[in-house]
């Protein structure tokens, strides 16, 4: 596993007067060729989608260079959480990942992405989006590189992307790996009932509504679409709570974890997820 620091160089996409475009094409050409072409894509995607640069861009972007403490904050606890990871995920696992991890300033990506870079898994961590969901402290750092890897840990020694699927099936994938990025994170901090995106009360409310939850996703698979779905993303809502899809998820990828081992259920094709899914659905 690399770890790449970037952080010196943060301030360097910025002019006196915010984010500048040719000045971060020339900084992700310095630590990840190939990784610029990513980002403007799913930028582009984003603003065809409905989004805006100066609304929805500009203003996370330039609150890397405005906030100092929130900034500092992120780079010290990314520096803290990776430090020895290799021996922590050896020490529950048995073996570690072959990964670059890169702490950056992107096009407002994500908080995480683990995506190939020129034939090379990377776990992509956004400090804009980290920063703008006060995610800066060591203990979101933590769940959120923990679960990235989660992802990373999957793609290495079972099946995470797949192609060309239905939609219904797509939704039902993402379920599944989410569920084991969760599940990932949950055992490398060494508490299965751990959701980092428990604040008020979110954890209750979703063990009290589990079994709305579990039949609304059912229920919704045949007609969901990304503009529709409801479950996955810090801007969708299912009863007024957010990631509900990744509590599903864990509590899916846990009940599948009664029958077989970690290193057996990331391996699962989409037969597998199906079954397995259908058997979730109708357990008490």
């Amino acid at each position: 596993m690399q770890i790449i620091n970037t952080y010196p160089e943060l301030l360097s996409v910025f002019h006196s007067d915010g984010f500048d475009m040719d000045k971060w094409s020339a900084y992700m050409d310095a630590f990840v060729p190939g990784a610029k072409e990513l980002c403007l894509k799913d930028m582009r995607e984003s603003i065809g989608a409905g989004y805006s640069w100066d609304k929805d861009f500009l203003p996370v972007l330039n609150a890397v260079q405005r906030d100092a403490e929130k900034r500092e904050e992120a780079i010290s606890s990314f520096c803290s959480v990776t430090e020895r990871l290799d021996e922590r995920i050896i020490g529950r696992f048995g073996r570690t990942v072959d990964a670059d991890i890169l702490l950056y300033i992107g096009l407002c990506n994500g908080a995480g992405w683990v995506t190939p870079v020129r034939g090379k898994t990377t776990v992509l961590l956004g400090i804009e989006k980290i920063m703008e969901l006060n995610w800066q402290g060591t203990d979101d750092m933590t769940a959120l590189i923990f679960h990235e890897l989660g992802h990373v840990y999957q793609d290495e020694f079972g099946t995470l992307c797949r192609e060309g699927d239905s939609l219904p099936d797509r939704f039902l994938w993402q379920l599944f790996t989410e569920g084991v990025a969760m599940v990932f994170e949950q055992e490398l901090i060494g508490e299965p009932s751990y959701f980092h995106q428990n604040r008020n009360g979110w954890k209750q409310w979703c063990d009290d509504h589990f079994e709305l939850i579990r039949r609304s996703f059912r229920g919704d698979l045949e007609t969901m679409t990304p503009e529709n779905q409801r479950y996955f993303g810090d801007w969708v809502r299912f009863e007024g709570h957010g990631d509900t899809g990744y509590y599903l998820g864990a509590r899916f990828v846990r009940f599948l974890l009664n029958f077989d081992s970690f290193d057996r259920v990331v391996c699962y094709g989409l037969e597998e997820v199906r079954d397995g899914f259908e058997r979730f659905i109708c357990a008490g």
